[in-house]
């Protein structure tokens, strides 16, 4: 795994062919084995899910529901967890930037399993050491 990728790129590339050309260039090459998650991810996912539920998009909410499962079956033994070592890291992390706590987590997560994050949010990231890359700027 060389790749942890945050919720907006896995977003982006749901879209299947009508995502963002760079996007679909850059994953192209790539194998499954390549692209990690974040249980993180799983969660950020479910939170736009629910607010979809709670403003009464029912049936738009049970596409992405079903799409997050499906995603987390596909994903099941590329999926980090966060642990003590994570943990602690992000509390490094901070100490360094003021990062928003999903971010500081992910960061935190690629830093240990020695991974590079994909995200479009760049800028804070890259103070803290973790290695980013953003795929819409490639």
């Amino acid at each position: 795994m060389n790749y942890l990728l945050d919720p907006n790129v896995v977003s982006e590339l749901r879209k299947g062919q009508a995502a963002a050309p760079a996007i679909a260039a850059w994953v192209r090459p790539l194998e499954a084995s390549d692209l990690a998650l974040s249980v993180l991810v799983l969660g950020e996912l479910r939170h736009g899910i629910e607010l979809l539920r709670r403003r009464g998009d029912r049936a738009q909410a049970d596409l992405f529901a079903a799409w997050l499962e499906r995603l987390a079956v596909e994903f099941a033994d590329r999926l980090l967890s966060v642990t003590r070592s994570v943990a602690e890291r992000w509390g490094t992390l901070r100490g360094i930037a003021p990062l928003p706590p999903i971010d500081g987590l992910m960061a935190a997560t690629a830093i240990e399993h020695d991974m590079t994050l994909v995200t479009r949010d760049t800028g804070e990231l890259a103070r803290v050491g973790v290695r980013v890359l953003d795929p819409w700027d490639v």
